[in-house]
């Protein structure tokens, strides 16, 4: 089995977990807040089921993604994880916007609902072990594979952590007569989100923009200088497209070389930057350095 389908299927599994685990968390807030009628936890189920939802789209993603390349997709189909990633993060923003105006509401009216269970516990507690075991497991493999798909999927269940801890903070404060905790709390939470969520999209929108990866073509230009046989390179283009790279440029050899020597130095360059580089598809066009030019 190759390392693209390994990689692959680890992909698809933690993103099956996701989902199941979204699932779980979503019907249980719901059938506690129903049970209960607290609002806070009625919150939070709907909050569950964005990270359901965006769960859903990862899946999607990094199945889609895996597809080798075709005559319609030159480049392979790795950038769905980026509108994936683009998409998780606008409804990321949208339950910040609501966090924020059920926090400010809640400030200004000093109206809060929150009703204290022994199932109101149970619930948020239990959904703040699974968010943060999810969590992990979602960064870890996304940083492995180079995956904004599971990245943003990852910056969900965490966000889930952190409301989770808001709406447990606003319980233990109604108990104490402290109302005012739970708004307050929620209100630094959106913003905390917001900045997270800010750094993925603009990360996502540059690279649906071929915006080129920073430093990456310094690091080229390094690998390059190490082969004795260039005499010199430019136009390099660097692009990005999901978890790949794709670098094109043109390196300058001697005149006199036979076409299959030229090919090798080539050769020797693109096997060079895929030992460096991970994640990596090369082409490399040989031109000939004439008398002028190296004048």
């Amino acid at each position: 089995m190759t390392t693209d389908s390994l990689a692959s299927i680890e992909k698809n599994k933690i993103a099956l977990t996701s989902v199941i685990a979204a699932v779980f968390l979503t019907s249980f807030k719901l059938f506690i807040g129903i049970l209960t009628g607290s609002l806070g936890i009625l919150s939070e189920a709907l909050h569950s089921g964005l990270d359901l939802l965006a769960a859903l789209i990862t899946l999607f993603a990094v199945r889609f993604a895996d597809k080798p390349a075709d005559s319609d997709h030159n480049y392979g189909h790795g950038k769905i994880e980026n509108y994936s990633a683009l998409v998780e993060t606008l409804l990321l923003l949208i339950t910040c916007i609501w966090i924020i105006y059920e926090g400010i509401k809640r400030l200004i009216t000093g109206h809060v609902e929150i009703e204290v269970t022994v199932w109101s516990f149970i619930v948020i507690i239990t959904s703040i072990i699974i968010d943060f075991t999810r969590s992990r497991a979602l960064y870890r493999v996304a940083k492995k594979h180079n995956s904004q798909a599971l990245e943003a999927d990852a910056l969900h269940f965490s966000t889930d952590i952190w409301s989770s801890c808001v709406v447990l903070f606003g319980l233990v404060g109604v108990l104490f007569n402290f109302y005012i905790a739970d708004p307050i709390a929620a209100l630094v939470v959106a913003i905390i989100v917001l900045f997270v969520s800010y750094r993925l999209g603009k990360r996502s929108f540059d690279i649906l923009i071929d915006k080129a990866p920073e430093g990456l073509k310094e690091r080229i230009a390094t690998i390059i200088s190490e082969v004795p046989e260039v005499i010199k390179f430019h136009d390099v283009r660097v692009r990005e497209g999901g978890p790949n790279k794709f670098v094109e440029l043109n390196i300058h050899v001697d005149k006199q070389l036979s076409i299959d020597q030229a090919h090798q130095i080539s050769h020797k360059v693109e096997d060079l930057i895929l030992q460096k580089i991970e994640n990596i598809r090369v082409t490399v066009h040989i031109e000939p350095e004439s008398e002028k030019e190296q004048l």
